[in-house]
């Protein structure tokens, strides 16, 4: 058996182009702000990306770049003033922020409404609790996948391997609400192997390159690979070794062009529904 690839590169392009035609069709130009501070490489990277995927969609992408010494009162300052702009209707502050910046912080300072990569505390509450709230982009990005691969989810064994606030745990929050049954397993967990080999659907989101072995999963099951990962002979690799993986799996996602291209999509989606609510009082 060789497991069918979850082309995450195809499904955001073409929720890209229907991004695209919303934003033409909606009457306004949603505004989104992203915060750098600093000049960490991979994180230059990633704005860049954001902001060209932004503007060709539409939307007025701007990109706000502070130096790495800036103070943290500074960079509150800097988001008050985005909260209060009217054009303005997403914002993100890239993480990691520089030493001396509490990011918990920062995030609490972005209005909930703006708040585009689903972090605040106010929709991570709202996630849990089941009511509608703009949603961390990676783990919409894999509830899009999963949806668009048919693979089904209802009454589904899933574990989530990884319970960071960023991916893990709203993941978790994403697959019950579908009706998963989800077990959340991590560092301490008791035969992590053992765990992943129940499951229907494996979500790995780790950061740990290839962690994840054939051995690990269930005949058929469905890999849904988060990690990305660079080596040191600069191959790109996710948390699961892929080449034993595709001979036990019934689908998954590769590394690169998986999940990745996803998660930025899905940060357009957030922008255009926030733009729509603050505007018309009513989700998209």
């Amino acid at each position: 058996m060789t497991a069918r690839l979850i082309d995450g590169k195809s499904v955001a392009a073409a929720l890209r182009a229907d991004i695209g035609r919303r934003v033409a069709a909606a009457g306004f130009v949603p505004g989104l702000a992203v915060v750098l501070v600093g000049e960490d490489p991979a994180s230059s990277v990633y704005v860049r990306t954001k902001d060209r995927a932004a503007r060709e969609a539409g939307i007025d992408a701007r990109t706000i770049r502070l130096p790495a010494e800036t103070s943290q009162d500074a960079l509150l300052a800097t988001i008050q003033q985005l909260n209060a702009d009217p054009a303005i209707d997403g914002i993100l502050v890239q993480l990691p922020l520089p030493k001396g910046i509490d990011q918990r912080v920062v995030i609490e300072a972005i209005d909930p409404a703006k708040d585009v990569d689903g972090f605040h505390p106010v929709n991570v509450g709202y996630l849990s609790d089941g009511r509608p709230a703009l949603v961390p982009c990676t783990p919409l990005g894999v509830m899009k996948l999963l949806r668009h691969a048919n693979v089904p989810i209802a009454g589904a064994r899933a574990l989530i391997l990884g319970r960071s606030a960023i991916v893990g745990r709203p993941m978790a929050s994403l697959l019950l609400a579908a009706d998963a049954t989800v077990t959340i397993a991590h560092s301490r967990t008791i035969d992590l192997a053992g765990e992943c080999r129940r499951a229907d659907i494996l979500v790995a989101a780790v950061g740990r390159p290839e962690m994840v072995t054939a051995d690990w999963i269930k005949p058929g099951a469905t890999v849904i690979d988060v990690g990305i990962n660079r080596l040191a002979d600069g191959r790109l690799v996710g948390d699961v070794a892929f080449q034993p993986a595709i001979a036990v799996a019934g689908a998954i996602t590769p590394v690169p062009g998986g999940v990745g291209p996803m998660t930025v999509a899905c940060l357009l989606e957030n922008t255009l529904t926030a733009a729509f609510t603050r505007r018309t009082g009513l989700r998209q």
